[in-house]
């Protein structure tokens, strides 16, 4: 039997992984600099904790999620999504109590049983980050401004950034019905999904990636025009700031995200590049999540990047292509009775922090050599009884193409200079 990955999955192969660990690096010194700290939660949850936070009706819960029934006849899901999961954290850990805001990062899998397609897998991966205890504009400021500096710092600039105000639990009704009052005059031209979506979750009607539900719902009331004063007050605040910031954006009415908790801002990273998927990262305001999983009332704001799409963008732009790892040294051994000595010297090397390598399969030594090129060794050494009995080998610079003979003793010397 042969076995292969589950579709909508993917193995992450070498020299693709130097990528991935390059724009790691990335996100993390982003973080960092912004004074976000890691946060590393269980790749499962309760199912209840994302039916509560997500929404019972948003596509997710309804049918993305992988959930499974354990030992002890508990529902269990692998995370769909981190805010959740880092609410929950924030709840049961106190970490209120210790600090006044608590800003967090993450990056990690996660898990929708959805159609995969291009940027979009069955597990997926993550970066993002909260910021849990602000109500004020500021922290909606600072979180789109750090989204951007990681794409900035990544040298991609061809993004568009969307942001909306979604409204909160003392306006967001009032639209709805309104919302709902004109969707329903259309409703038997609109897809099923958006049909069934009218009575359910209305303002995700305006969120369709049909091009007819777009067409025929153009002319749609925004909830712009129906905020209360607090949100409208807050959204031209944080409007505001991205401005004095330099950042440049788009007020879509029609962004409305597709998670139940968002409240007031919600906002979009977008590239022409990723087709008609074009979402780069995406996050909100959440002020009720808190209060919703059994915590106190505490206001908070995040964001969410996938990285296969982020990597989709990188290889179309043709960037970070020689991040592969390659030896420093390739150690030759001439003859068998050399073979013991150059193992002992490639760990002495390795553990002086040098990257070494040697030959394992007993090959010619016209074939250690090709497999020094192929590894791409910045220097290379033969060595052999000769070499040994003078304690001295050349070294060859494969880069500049020179050498020199160089005593074993100065080895590692010589190689960290």
């Amino acid at each position: 039997m042969t076995f292969k990955s589950i579709r909508g999955t993917k193995d992450i192969l070498p020299p693709e992984t130097a990528r991935w660990q390059h724009v790691e690096s990335v996100v993390r010194a982003v973080f960092h600099r912004y004074n976000y700290k890691e946060i590393r939660t269980p790749i499962f949850e309760q199912t209840s904790l994302f039916a509560r936070s997500i929404g019972e009706l948003t596509d997710i819960v309804g049918k993305e999620m992988y959930t499974f029934t354990d030992r002890s006849d508990d529902s269990l899901t692998l995370k769909p999504e981190g805010t959740a999961s880092v609410i929950r954290s924030f709840i049961q850990n106190n970490l209120g109590e210790a600090q006044p805001l608590v800003k967090v990062y993450y990056i990690s899998p996660m898990f929708r049983q959805e159609r995969p397609q291009a940027g979009r897998l069955r597990q997926f991966h993550q970066f993002g980050a909260e910021a849990i205890g602000s109500p004020f504009a500021e922290a909606d400021a600072e979180i789109i401004a750090m989204t951007i500096e990681v794409y900035r710092q990544l040298s991609l600039t061809n993004y568009a950034l969307k942001i909306n105000s979604v409204g909160c639990e003392k306006c967001r009704p009032r639209y709805k019905e309104i919302l709902q009052t004109e969707l329903r005059k259309i409703a038997p031209q609109l897809s099923p999904e958006s049909q069934r979506r009218i009575e359910q979750n209305p303002m995700r009607v305006l969120d369709s990636k049909n091009e007819d539900d777009l067409r025929l719902t153009s002319s749609m009331p925004l909830i712009t025009n129906y905020l209360c004063e607090e949100c409208s007050s807050h959204f031209e605040k944080v409007k505001s700031f991205l401005s004095s910031l330099g950042i440049s954006y788009v007020v879509d009415g029609r962004l409305v995200r597709g998670l139940d908790y968002y409240t007031k801002t919600a906002f979009e990273l977008t590239s022409s590049e990723l087709g008609s998927q074009d979402a780069l990262a995406g996050g909100g305001r959440y002020d009720l999540l808190a209060q919703e999983l059994g915590g106190k009332p505490t206001p908070g704001i995040g964001f969410a990047a996938g990285f296969e799409r982020l990597m989709m963008v990188i290889e179309k732009k043709g960037l970070l292509n020689d991040l592969d790892v390659h030896p420093t040294i390739f150690l030759a051994a001439a003859d068998e009775t050399s073979r013991s000595w150059v193992l002992e010297k490639t760990m002495e090397l390795r553990s002086h922090g040098i990257a070494a390598e040697t030959d394992f399969l007993h090959r010619s030594l016209k074939a250690q050599m090709r497999e020094a090129d192929r590894q791409r060794a910045a220097f290379v050494t033969v060595v052999g009884a000769e070499e040994l009995n003078k304690q001295a080998a050349v070294l060859k610079n494969l880069r500049v193409k020179n050498e020199r003979e160089v005593p074993f003793a100065d080895l590692a010397k010589v190689l960290s200079e």
